[in-house]
């Protein structure tokens, strides 16, 4: 008998797959559409398993759905722009783009060995200029819309990579390539108007039934809807009022001092009259511009000297202070403290010696505010001792509406919606990115390029010697006509955040070879996207930035109005983990160990050149410099493709993290070789041989009916168990060969969105028609899902001590008499009668004796 040969049996169907042309999508109208897709990658130049676990879903997916009677769309591409290219291109003295395009051919060619249904024909890299050219024309359709403008702002500089990061690409304070603290600049920056769409966005998330309540939830609290109340601070010198906004406007009486942000228009004022302002000012701006990192960040203050009056009390006075941790963004810029009910708050107070007012108590323990403010939720009802209204016991919320009432109506105040989500950022000082498609001209001022002049290409002939963006180095690129009047102009030398590359290009995948970003005949066929399958850690970034960009591609005419939330369904997958061995230097720093240097004994792990003792850490994130990668490559090489796709699926539910072990590998691939011999045991049987074995049948039909709920629920690991016991059941099945060939032909054919090659194979051998990869999906008769029998547990005196297989629809006597003749319950009556008999139909019979 032939043995089970990964390597070539891949190979050969591989080549049948693409000789068939069956995974390359056209428009039908004989078929539904369905479009899988998985987030794109970066082409770092090699691939890890947790790319084979992301790809090998989406694959089930869409090799399911192909056979199910899709037409099917699963395409793939890179995400190619990037500081990771220019760190190369500086550290080695190449150029960006010759290792971007290496990296793509590295990854392309690791990534084809797995087998997935992908129409590589509809295959591009964000670095293409077919692709970012139509990215400048979405730029300046939605420059005409008023969807993209320019301004003076306050963002955040990473001052390794040199450039300015949006707020979510701010992480605890750093910059989320390079780690470096993030300081807070001012400069003139391209921001798309996402927080026009911010209640669009928000009301869209309750209709995105299929996305997993997490993301909603992170969204949610992204985009931070928040009602509250406006209303200014009159100055005790006469000079301009100062407007707070405020979402607790019922701690009003509880004021201690109004606060401006560093950024504030009376800030800049007072920063440029007196050099201690300045420098504290300078001091705040070391910082990031991010709610969490101004929140982290040590709370500093400056009084003013400036005094404002108090709205409901023109005889008291509060201090203005500048402080670090109040956003200009947001709201107004200008706050007013009330320190007994906000922690920030009161440590700020308490550090600078201001006043501390109570305005309400928790009515069970009422106590005045020491070194923790009182916070309730504003559900809870508490005591109010301090309030204009009148208001003795209430809820927050009932006291911040009757405040917002008050002020309405007597004129001094409006309540006000505001939004946590801000514009976003895209300019960026950096080379490897999509330019901007504009030039600035002393005479016309910021004047679009002409559609014609698409794309503006990177000059290729850039430096990296010096820190900065090379673009601004470049006088042959960047001096160019002014497109308006013809003078001598200067091209907007920014490039675009790479966000903005991955917020369409699944509207892109298409028809990518249109001469517009999209062929709206095909985007009307294709969009949207059905299932979607990527990290939890894009909620925010990436889908959010790509539930706007739909939107303001319909708005621009390059979406039809049904694409406005291009996501049907999403799904977030784990991580795949991998153990770490480490063992400790004379200063107890660990030291890390690929797996293949440790010895694993009976006494434990052991360094096999040494000898030491090694720690082993589980399920931990897979880290170059912890040396607990597994290389995909070298897991095709020696189990085959198959192997590693059976394994990432079967071992955890894919929602959640599973870890990588050698033995679950080789596990793997040993209950594929099992299979393997199995079919060919079958084929090697006479075909025409007698012998139906119901028992085999219905299991079959089970088998299909579970693992297709399975493949529908993303139960993968719950479809491969089952497939795991309907083999053993094949394997023991006294049925005939001809029986046994066909529950081993569905076997193959429910294996195959799983493993793809050794489905092939086997229906093959068996006898298959045409490709299993085209061959319809089995369906269960239902008739076979109900079984015509029924085991009964037999309880004597309580206690179980038999079973009895009776026909389900037997009725209560008979299944009383077939009870009373099972051996052990003569034994136990031991020639006398019962006492009672209690039958449950198909549930249980109880003998009491």
């Amino acid at each position: 008998m032939s043995r089970y040969t990964a390597a070539e049996i891949e190979s050969k169907w591989q080549q049948a797959w693409d000789k068939a042309g069956i995974f390359t999508a056209r428009r039908t109208a004989d078929r539904p559409k369905y479009y899988v897709l998985e987030m794109f990658p970066y082409p770092s130049g090699r691939i890890h398993i947790g790319h084979v676990r992301n790809y090998t879903m989406g694959d089930v997916v869409a090799r399911y759905k192909r056979a199910t009677g899709h037409n099917v769309l699963h395409p793939m591409g890179w995400d190619a722009f990037g500081m990771p290219a220019e760190n190369a291109a500086m550290a080695s003295g190449g150029h960006p783009k010759d290792w971007t395009y290496q990296n793509i051919a590295d990854m392309r060619a690791q990534m084809k060995p797995l087998g997935l249904s992908i129409d590589w024909s509809r295959e591009f890299a964000t670095c293409d200029p077919e692709y970012y050219g139509q990215q400048q024309r979405l730029f300046l359709d939605m420059l005409d819309a008023g969807l993209v403008y320019r301004k003076n702002a306050v963002v955040n500089w990473d001052p390794v990579d040199m450039t300015v990061l949006a707020n979510e690409q701010v992480i605890d304070g750093k910059g989320w390539r390079s780690g470096a603290e993030v300081e807070r600049r001012e400069l003139t920056q391209w921001f798309f108007r996402i927080s026009d769409m911010a209640e669009e966005l928000l009301e869209a998330l309750d209709g995105l039934e299929n996305w997993p309540a997490k993301v909603r939830t992170m969204q949610e609290n992204w985009i931070g809807r928040s009602q509250g109340l406006e209303f200014s601070f009159e100055r005790v010198d006469g000079g301009e009022p100062i407007t707070v906004y405020t979402t607790r406007p019922d701690t009003l009486m509880g004021a201690s001092f109004v606060g401006i942000s560093p950024d504030h228009p009376l800030a800049k004022q007072l920063e440029a009259e007196n050099p201690e302002v300045a420098a504290f000012v300078a001091e705040c701006r070391k910082g990031g511009t991010t709610e969490e990192a101004i929140e982290t960040a040590e709370k500093l203050g400056y009084d003013t000297g400036i005094r404002v009056r108090h709205p409901l009390d023109p005889n008291w006075e509060l201090p203005v202070w500048i402080a670090n941790f109040i956003l200009m963004d947001y709201g107004t810029g200008a706050i007013f403290a009330c320190p007994a009910h906000d922690q920030r708050d009161l440590d700020f107070c308490r550090k600078y010696g201001l006043p501390v007012i109570d305005t309400f108590f928790d009515i069970d323990n009422p106590k005045p505010v020491e070194t923790e403010a009182f916070v309730p939720p504003k559900e809870q009802k508490v005591k109010w001792v301090n309030h204009f209204t009148g208001i003795d016991e209430a809820t927050g919320q009932e006291a911040i509406d009757a405040t917002i009432a008050f002020a309405e109506k007597h004129g001094w105040g409006k309540g006000v919606i505001n939004y946590r989500l801000r514009d976003w950022g895209l300019s960026r000082q950096r080379y490897w990115g999509c330019p901007i498609p504009v030039v600035h001209c002393e005479s016309c001022g910021v004047v679009p390029e002409k559609k014609a002049n698409l794309p503006v290409r990177l000059p290729d002939d850039v430096s990296f010697d010096k820190p900065g963006n090379p673009l601004d180095r470049h006088p042959t690129w960047r001096d160019t006509p002014c497109p308006a009047c013809g003078k001598p102009a200067k091209r907007e030398t920014d490039t675009m955040d790479t966000f903005v590359d991955s917020s369409w290009y699944y509207a892109r995948f298409t028809a990518p070879w249109a001469e517009t970003p999209t062929d709206l005949e095909e985007a009307d066929y294709w969009m949207n996207v059905d299932q979607y399958i990527g990290g939890i850690e894009h909620a925010i970034l990436h889908l959010l930035y790509s539930r706007f960009f739909a939107r303001a591609m319909h708005i621009t005419g390059h979406l039809p109005e049904k694409c406005k939330e291009p996501f049907d369904a999403l799904f977030t997958q784990g991580m795949v983990t991998h153990a770490i061995y480490v063992t400790r230097d004379e200063n107890g720093r660990p030291v890390y160990h690929f797996p293949e240097e440790v010895e694993i004994h009976e006494s434990g792990a052991r360094l096999g050149a040494t000898g030491e003792e090694v720690e082993i850490i589980p399920s931990a994130k897979m880290s170059k410099s912890k040396k607990n990668v597994v290389d995909p490559v070298n897991i095709i090489s020696a189990f085959g493709a198959d192997t590693a796709r059976w394994f990432v699926l079967s071992d955890s539910p894919p929602e959640r993290d599973v870890e990588w072990t050698a033995a679950g590998a080789e596990a793997a691939h040993r209950h594929l070789s099992r299979v393997y011999r199995l079919a060919a045991e079958i084929d090697a049987a006479e075909k025409a041989s007698a012998g139906a074995d119901e028992a085999l049948l219905r299991e079959m039909h089970k088998t299909i009916h579970d693992v297709t709920v399975g493949i529908e629920s993303f139960g993968f690991n719950a479809a491969i168990a089952r497939l795991y016991a309907f083999t053993n059941t094949l394997a023991k099945s006294p049925a005939g060969g001809a029986a046994k060939r066909q529950a081993a032909m569905v076997l193959a054919q429910l294996m195959s969105p799983m493993t793809p090659h050794l489905s092939e194979e086997l229906w093959s051998m068996l006898g298959g028609e045409g490709l299993v990869a085209t061959a319809p999906w089995p369906k269960a008769d239902p008739a076979m899902l109900v079984d015509d029998t029924v085991t009964l547990p037999i309880q004597i005196n309580g206690k179980r001590r038999a079973e009895l297989s009776v026909p389900r629809e037997m009725g209560r006597e008979e299944v009383e008499k077939a009870a009373l003749a099972v051996d052990a319950v003569q034994k136990a009556l031991n020639g006398g009668a019962p006492k009672k008999v209690i039958v449950v139909p198909g549930r249980i019979v109880n003998v009491v004796i």
